[in-house]
């Protein structure tokens, strides 16, 4: 028996076993990843004014 990695929920499926979640917790986990890399990206207004003022 093995458990999602998320949710600990018993995981039914030989492709949600392989990949360590079900479909759900796959989909809020990708969510989460792509909004973490856009985030990373992100500039701030303060960023932009210390480089117009240096």
């Amino acid at each position: 028996m093995k458990l999602c990695e998320r949710c600990n929920r018993q995981l039914k499926s030989q492709k949600s076993i392989d990949v360590g979640m079900g479909p759900t917790c796959k989909k809020k986990h990708d969510a989460e990843q792509a909004e973490a890399e856009f985030n990373k990206n992100q500039i701030t207004i303060d960023e932009v004014m210390e480089s117009k003022t240096a």
